[in-house]
């Protein structure tokens, strides 16, 4: 059975800055696709943090520039974080105070199912499953914190 490390804080904890390796696999078609780059945890106004990511995503052999925006905002819990996309649409909760946490997200015909686990201090994934009529994918992303 795997240990995770319990997280009292998730905003806390994920704040700084972090390299990130994220596979992506649609288990339908067979293609792969690899994102390396960087997510930065910041200060956001009001309170919470704006996940900043940024790197370079290839797939089927092309290689292109990709970012994302997300807003972490204390959740209803002590400790919690509610997950929102960048124009304020609700994602998910996120809870690590057991050091895991299942997630769901219903996205039209598609359903996203999420599980985040705290490896150690500096070390955590979250792997995506993406299920749908038209999607079939597996995405897994390693986190490491930048010192």
């Amino acid at each position: 059975m795997a240990a995770w490390l319990p997280v009292p804080d998730v905003l806390a904890h994920l704040r700084g800055s972090w390299r990130v390796e994220r596979s992506v696999r649609d288990l339908a078609g067979g293609d792969e696709g690899r994102f390396h780059g960087v997510t930065v945890f910041g200060p956001l106004d009001g309170g919470g943090l704006l996940h900043e990511e940024s790197g370079t995503f290839t797939w089927r052999g092309v290689s292109r520039p990709a970012t994302r925006t997300l807003r972490f905002l204390p959740g209803a819990t002590p400790g919690t974080a509610e997950v929102r996309f960048a124009d304020g649409r609700p994602f998910h909760t996120l809870n690590l105070t057991s050091g895991r946490w299942i997630a769901e997200h219903p996205c039209a015909a598609d359903r996203y199912r999420g599980e985040f686990a705290v490896l150690d201090t500096d070390h955590w994934r979250a792997v995506w499953r993406v299920g749908g009529p038209a999607k079939d994918l597996v995405l897994t992303t390693g986190y490491t914190r930048e010192r």
